[in-house]
């Protein structure tokens, strides 16, 4: 049986993906998952998982095996489609193009600003007082 690995990063979460060829099954952080929405409960996060498998026409091709660490939902997701994306590759080379067109083979560089002193976030400052 054959692995394929990726792994994906977005804001502080870094997800290590396995695909295995297989009937759809999903495994996140060990624990089984009939479908998506019940780790990522959002319908938008679910459909930003599956565009890498929408895109390839590879939909219940693959077991997903995936470790999530760190991090939000939406940073959890965004990782794991990178780690789809990545394996895919791995799988078969002739997505690459594809893939890279709709911008799936690219890491998002955003991340939180830091707080800055004398501010109460990063730059919301705190309310003028004339007196």
């Amino acid at each position: 049986m054959l692995d394929y690995y990726g792994t994906g990063r977005r804001k502080t979460s870094v997800a290590r993906v396995h695909l295995r060829s297989g009937k759809g099954k999903i495994r996140i952080n060990g624990r089984e998952c009939d479908d998506l929405k019940e780790y990522f409960q959002r319908d938008t996060l679910v459909r930003t998982i599956r565009e890498p498998f929408v895109l390839t026409d590879t939909i219940g091709k693959f077991d997903i095996l995936a470790t999530v660490r760190g991090g939000g939902l939406a940073g959890q997701a965004g990782a794991l489609r990178l780690g789809i994306s990545r394996a895919l590759i791995r799988y078969n080379d002739s997505f690459k193009p594809s893939l890279k067109a709709k911008k799936l083979l690219t890491r998002d560089p955003r991340m939180v600003e830091r707080k800055k002193y004398g501010k109460k976030k990063a730059r919301k400052s705190p309310q003028y007082s004339k007196r």
